[in-house]
């Protein structure tokens, strides 16, 4: 089953220190921009970067 936005960014945020696994720019860069209580409603993070692929898209 593929991981949406929400699920990818808190494998990347709590793996450990010296794992090499990483999280695509097109996920951390809208998810950056929002508040530290919105990275934690799965909702705002996947339309966040919804948004940004639209954008991108353009």
């Amino acid at each position: 089953m593929k991981q949406d936005a929400f699920d990818q960014r808190w494998e990347w945020a709590g793996k450990p220190l010296e794992s090499e696994l990483a999280i695509p720019v097109e996920i951390w860069r809208p998810v950056a921009k929002l508040s530290p209580e919105d990275r934690l409603d799965c909702q705002k993070v996947n339309e966040a970067v919804a948004r940004h692929k639209e954008l991108d898209a353009d």
